[in-house]
Parts: structure tokens; sequence; C-alpha cells
């Protein structure tokens, strides 16, 4: 055999490109692929990426770590049917995802399948509570936001905190025709909005505003009039 140095070099790496070495349990030599070792790199969260849990999705919850199942089973399920899943407090890399999924509660997360960028789920997390019967396992509620696509037994996901840029700043125009001391307006935006307010020639209002809740307020001003409120 020539020695290791007389061989050209290859710079272009391909799927099926080989290389020679020796598998841990049985020390014997093997060869392994580009893309089994590429594979592993990403199932067991070896090149890491803030912020994203690499798991397995399986059809039997509370098997093992780094997975996670439907509470009742399941497989090939669409991600529009999903409601909560139940999944283990580790990652395929064996490190504790405990507390940030614990963060993520009211936040949106993305479960991806890797490798596959258009079959995802987007959900926001409603709750996320530790299994009473099993404490390496916790029950993820969530809320369906938009999806591709279904989960699949045996295949890897990637689940990781995301926000649609359209998302990131809501914003609301309410149009009072009808003129008013008192507009009471519901934007149902979650939060309590700054407002800024017109009247029909666009001249700039100051009125006292009242947070209701977090989804609608009142603004009252000294005398009545038409116009548009602008909330962000």
């Amino acid at each position: 055999m020539a020695q290791i140095s007389s061989y050209p070099y290859d710079a272009v790496v391909q799927d099926q490109d080989a290389w020679i070495g020796t598998d841990s349990t049985t020390r014997a030599t093997k060869q392994f692929t580009a893309s089994a070792v590429a594979t592993y790199l990403n199932v067991k969260g070896k090149v890491s990426i803030g912020a994203q849990l690499p798991y397995k999705f399986i059809v039997t919850p509370n098997s093992s770590g780094g997975t996670f199942a439907l509470p009742s089973g399941g497989n090939a399920i669409p991600f529009s049917d999903i409601t909560s899943i139940k999944i283990s407090a580790s990652d395929l890399s064996a490190a504790s995802t405990v507390e940030f999924l614990q963060y993520m509660v009211s936040s949106d997360i993305m479960i991806g399948q890797m490798n596959a960028p258009s079959i995802f789920g987007h959900f926001k997390v409603s709750t996320y509570t530790v299994d009473p019967n099993d404490a390496n396992f916790y029950t993820l509620v969530l809320n369906h936001i938009g999806s591709n696509g279904s989960l699949v037994n045996d295949y890897y996901y990637n689940i990781f905190n995301f926000t649609l840029a359209s998302a990131s700043d809501k914003t609301y125009v309410h149009d009072q025709a009808i003129p008013s001391e008192t507009w009471t307006i519901t934007h149902n935006l979650g939060k309590f909005p700054s407002v800024s307010v017109v009247d029909t020639q666009k001249t700039v209002y100051w009125g006292n505003v009242e947070y209701i809740n977090s989804n609608q307020l009142k603004v009252t001003f000294s005398a009545g009039f038409a116009g548009q409120a602008f909330l962000n």
C-alpha cells in the first residue's frame, strides 16, 4: 500500500466519498461515507447551532432520550393536527433542553425536518409541564400557526425559536368614521401599544388613553371628531 501522502487531494467532497476508519465498538476497520458522517454530526448535535434542538420523532411516547412523540402515539400525523407532544428533557446530544423550552412558553417555535426545509410546523407554545409519571419527559402544548407536511416515525427534526418577520412588530389602524369624544378600539395585538391619533385632515390630536386589556383600549378627547388611530 502506498503512503497516504502520495494520494492526490480531492477538493470536491461528495456524499458517497469514503475514507477508512475504526469502529469504536468492534475495533474493526470500516469505510465511512461523507453522507454518513454529515448525518451523524446533524442528529447528534455535534455541530453546535445555538437554540437549535435535534430530536427524533417516534410513535411510542416516553421511550428514550432525544425523542418526542404524540401523547397517544401515532405516525404520519399532519402538523396541522398536532396540539401537543411528549418530549424528552434532553435532545439527541444529551443536552438538557428544559430551561430553553420553559423560556419558550408564549413564544413561537418551529419543528423542522432535517435536510427537508419544506417540511415544517410553526407553533406557539402554550404550556410546558413535566410528566407526573416520568420526570425525564415533558408535555408541550402547542397552538398551530402554519405548516407543511407531517411528522414521520424515525425521522429527525430540529426544534428552534421562530418568528415571522411580518409578526415581529404588530400594528393596527383604527378608522373612526363617526365623530365621537370616546373611541373604543379593539385591536387584538396582545400588547399595550402606543397610540397616535389624527382627524380627517391628518391633524394630530392628543387624548387620554385607557388600556382596558392587552387587546382593547379607549381614547377620550375634549370634543368629538372623526379620524384614525395608529397603534404599534
